[in-house]
């Protein structure tokens, strides 16, 4: 089978193996590219991790993740500002390991309501101001914070940031190279504006990341994990596809599933099915071939 030379493989799709296995599998289905989460990277240390990730071969695609910035000013926040420092770094560090065209992505979770709060407007504009204090940092590491607009399913427990449109007005305030948005066809597909949006995201120089999956009914009793492989769902995948391709992004693509399904099966196999399901779902649609990597 030929691997779409653009597919990552984003690690949550395979989260019960580990990082050894996960690089080996993701190399063995012929898959050129790989995001990394930061729990299984601190299983075996940062330093370990990047020798790894070296001897892998495979390019670096986006350290995930940061965030959860909507708790007032207090000692719980400073924490969180500061572990989203050591995630830049992290970033930073995994992608100078990875293969050539590897890209030094933090991608961004905004956080909920704090308890108590029925303020959406109040905790935007606190993550706002957390990405402020980490934008120097980002832009000297040379890290690109990617803001993930999730569905508005977990505006209160998960993203206060609902929208493409939502997560550009906040990134507009900072340099492109230093803040971008995540588009991700799971969480964006039924925004009436997406398509404008993601024109306006390629236009202001945005889009970090594109990250892929489907959509389908009934979803689970744990929302989380409603994501499936692409073209299983409902989520017109050519038309977003297209979309992101017209505004010139050429970088690589990831596929992220949170479903208990796939994390059950053999992840090498989860990893085959992957790379065909974008095969036949995503690639079709790509008006942008992966430049050389050399």
């Amino acid at each position: 089978m030929s691997v779409d030379p653009r597919l990552s493989i984003n690690q949550a799709t395979i989260k019960y193996a580990d990082l050894a296995t996960a690089l080996r599998v993701t190399v063995e289905a012929g898959v050129p590219a790989i995001g990394l989460w930061r729990e299984p990277v601190a299983d075996v240390g940062l330093a370990t991790a990047s020798r790894m990730l070296t001897d892998s071969g495979l390019r670096f695609t986006t350290h995930c993740r940061g965030g959860f910035f909507t708790l007032p000013e207090g000692p719980a926040r400073r924490a969180s500002i500061d572990d989203n420092r050591v995630a830049i770094d992290e970033a930073a560090t995994l992608a100078a390991a990875g293969a050539a065209g590897s890209t030094a992505i933090l991608v961004l979770v905004a956080g909920g309501l704090p308890e108590g709060s029925r303020d959406l407007v109040g905790a935007r504009e606190r993550v706002r101001d957390a990405i402020g204090e980490l934008a120097p940092h980002a832009a000297a590491a040379g890290v690109t914070l990617a803001i993930e607009p999730l569905h508005p399913m977990y505006a209160t427990d998960r993203c206060v940031v609902s929208t493409l449109g939502q997560a550009l007005d906040i990134a507009a305030d900072f340099e492109p190279a230093v803040v971008g948005v995540t588009v991700d066809t799971f969480h964006i597909f039924w925004d009436p504006d997406v398509e404008a949006s993601i024109a306006r995201a390629g236009r202001e120089g945005r889009i970090a990341t594109y990250q892929v999956c489907d959509w389908k009914t009934p979803l689970p009793a744990d929302v989380l994990l409603g994501r499936h492989y692409p073209g299983d769902g409902v989520i017109d995948l050519g038309a977003l596809t297209r979309a992101v391709s017209e505004t010139g992004y050429d970088r690589d693509i990831e596929v992220e599933i949170f479903n208990e399904q796939v994390w059950a099966t053999d992840p090498l196999v989860a990893v085959q099915r992957t790379a065909a399901a974008f095969g036949g779902a995503v690639s079709p649609h790509l008006s942008a071939p992966l430049e050389s990597r050399s």
